[in-house]
């Protein structure tokens, strides 16, 4: 008997101590992303009025105690954008974009320069340019849709990242390219945010790889409460998220349209530290894939009116604990796709020698899209080359969000 009490009253302080150490920690709005539709005549005074309501958002989220890192604002789709406008005029147009988002502090995204595989590959070429030498600006390519795989989309952004990382500064253009595959607009994180419609509308996004890093420390792999206790913290802000979005969008005239509830991570906010926490073992250890089942479980059981990826993010670059296991070779890009399998957002922010070859590219890109279109989920790849680097050298990208770390040998 006194056995059954005194496992009951473990039970009990177990539980308490996981909801009070999850309760602990309010995590950043990672993103509060407003979509436009730039008309040439007007573009800054949209702008503008993409900025007031950004800034509701914000003030909004401060009001019930939560910090805002990001704000962006994505245009239409890249080709549209830049219509009629010679090569020369569109780059202007670009430089102009990229530093007003400096001045006016949020991060600008231009959206996909190929969203079908019959469009023009010019404008892939186009943005290759842009990025290299624009170093605010965000974009992307649509590898997969509904109606099928696009393998030229695919050699084309095999291209661009080749162009890329060999024309701009510490080969950092990159960063700011994905190539998606299935998905959807109005997603609130980057590069792979697009839509495709009239604009005045914004999404969010939460920075909460720390909520899943406090319930795993106390759950410690029991898959059934890990899922249960992570799916009501997520819920909870979640909620906070939709009731500023809503809020915000009864005193303006644009029009929320969700929150993408994924964990997103940044920095010693590591989700690879928190899946370390469930498994007890190195990123890439047994038991990591059921760590990722059971995050992007609870993600999909949150109910709100979901957006983007709504699963779960392993930036290899951009998580401390991820860029510390990739250079010890505990995982690679083979895991990646395995652990998207139930769910990930693909290869992210994942480092490349830079002789790595087009050829292979294409092939890693056509993996993620193949993954995608079979399983209908959306993946992505924002591969990162590093020009004058090879196996075995550590790279050398000078950024806020990017950990450097060892390169693998090409296979």
């Amino acid at each position: 008997m006194k056995r059954l009490l005194a496992t009951g009253l473990l039970c009990a302080l177990v539980a308490v101590t996981a909801h009070a150490a999850a309760d602990a920690r309010t995590p950043k709005v990672r993103a509060i992303t407003a979509f436009v539709r730039l008309e040439r005549p007007t573009w800054r005074a949209q702008v503008e009025d993409a900025m007031r309501v950004l800034s509701a958002a914000r003030t909004e989220f401060a009001r019930r105690g939560y910090q805002t890192q990001t704000v962006r604002i994505v245009t239409q789709p890249f080709a549209e954008l830049v219509q009629g406008l010679s090569d020369t005029q569109a780059l202007a147009f670009l430089q102009a974009f990229d530093d007003l988002s400096q001045k006016d502090g949020f991060a600008p995204n231009v959206g996909p320069a190929m969203l079908h595989d019959s469009d023009d590959p010019a404008t892939m070429r186009l943005l290759a340019r842009a990025l290299s030498t624009l170093p605010h600006l965000n974009a992307s390519a649509i590898i997969a849709d509904d109606a099928g795989i696009h393998w030229q989309t695919i050699r084309q952004s095999a291209e661009l990242v080749r162009y890329v990382a060999g024309h701009s500064v510490h080969s950092q253009g990159t960063f700011q390219f994905a190539a998606t595959a299935m998905v959807r607009p109005l997603g609130p994180f980057y590069p792979g945010a697009y839509h495709t419609g009239a604009g005045r509308q914004f999404s969010l996004g939460f920075e909460g790889a720390g909520i899943v890093q406090q319930v795993f420390a106390v759950t410690h792999g029991d898959f059934a409460a890990s899922v249960a206790e992570l799916t009501r913290q997520l819920t909870r802000h979640a909620r906070v998220a939709e009731e500023a979005g809503k809020a915000v969008a009864a005193s303006s005239a644009w029009e929320y349209v969700g929150v993408d509830p994924t964990p997103a991570p940044m920095g010693d906010v590591s989700i690879g530290d928190a899946i370390e926490r469930y498994t007890g073992s190195p990123f890439g250890a047994n038991g990591t894939l059921t760590a990722a089942l059971a995050i992007t479980t609870a993600v999909k059981a949150v109910k709100v009116q979901q957006v983007g990826y709504s699963g779960l993010m392993l930036p290899v670059m951009e998580d401390k604990r991820l860029a510390q296991r990739w250079a010890e070779n505990t995982y690679e890009i083979d895991s990646l796709l395995a652990y998207s399998s139930v769910c990930g957002t693909g290869l992210d922010t994942v480092p490349l020698p830079g002789d790595v070859s087009e050829a292979r590219l294409v092939k890693i890109l056509g993996d993620v899209a193949a993954l995608a279109w079979k399983w209908h989920k959306p993946l992505t790849a924002r591969l990162q080359p590093v020009t004058g680097k090879k196996a075995g050298d550590k790279t050398d990208f000078d950024s806020q969000y990017l950990f450097n770390t060892t390169l693998h040998p090409a296979r």
